[in-house]
């Protein structure tokens, strides 16, 4: 074999020493990480509500510019079409002055009779529309104090946050780099089985050593015969009652805590 082959050694195939070790040491840092993460507390949480409900009340404000632009131009089209009204009347009434019978005077002033209802019609509807704009105004301008107020909550929070992280980014990057390497002696299927063992435990413990005859985790007791296998390191055993891997049994481990 040339240098070149160096074998590969698969993770499925390392000593259960070897993964207990790992899975250790895995917990270790990401215990760690929740700690620099608990700091943060809601704060990650927080932010992202206040970002949604600025969204929303930005959609809900381009809304009501959108109503009122449009109300603005049912206003503009119905004093256009007072304006052309108007126009027909006073045509009209020019044409009665010059009618050669009674039957051509009464179908100019029934033309007359519909323009007038027309310019009726449209007041009414300009009115209308006038109402509405400054209803949604009233209501566009409250939306808009509510979204100035919550782009004051959300600059407070995210100066918080930024402060938080940035006194613990240079410790957290180092300890993602970490988990990256004490995840390599561990196959997949044992890691995913870690992730979801952690992910149901309240205190995010998937690893936990035997102290004082009983499972770290879930401080049930945990009989001789149990401990004298977690010792031997011949296969992978987990809490009877929680779930939790049994690295070691504290005082006589093989694998340091």
């Amino acid at each position: 074999m040339t240098a070149n082959s160096a074998a590969v050694v698969n993770p499925a195939d390392a000593p259960i020493a070897i993964k207990l070790e790992a899975l250790l040491n895995l917990q270790r840092i990401d215990s760690q990480l929740d700690e620099i993460r608990r700091v943060r507390g809601d704060l990650p949480e927080e932010v992202r509500d206040l970002e949604d409900e600025i969204a929303g009340y930005e959609a809900r404000v381009k809304r009501f510019d959108e109503e009122i632009s449009g109300l603005q131009d049912q206003i503009k089209q119905r004093k256009a079409a007072t304006k052309e009204a108007e126009g027909l009347i006073k045509r009209y009434e020019e044409q009665q002055t010059n009618v050669r019978n009674n039957r051509e005077y009464e179908a100019i002033a029934k033309e007359v009779e519909l323009q007038r209802l027309e310019i009726q019609i449209s007041d009414k509807k300009i009115k209308e529309a006038q109402y509405l704009i400054e209803q949604r105004n009233t209501e566009a301008n409250v939306t808009r104090l509510r979204l100035d107020e919550r782009r004051k909550d959300l600059d407070t929070k995210k100066a918080e946050l930024d402060t938080i992280v940035a006194e613990n980014e240079a410790e957290e990057k180092t300890l993602v780099t970490e988990r990256e390497t004490a995840t390599q002696p561990v196959e997949d299927r044992l890691l995913t089985a870690y992730d979801r063992i952690r992910s149901n435990m309240r205190n995010r413990l998937a690893v936990v050593l035997v102290r004082r005859d009983a499972c770290g985790g879930c401080f049930n007791t945990v009989p001789p015969q149990r401990q004298a296998d977690i010792i031997s390191h011949k296969k992978i055993i987990v809490c009877e009652h929680c779930g939790r891997i049994l690295a070691d049994v504290e005082g006589r481990a093989a694998v340091n805590a």
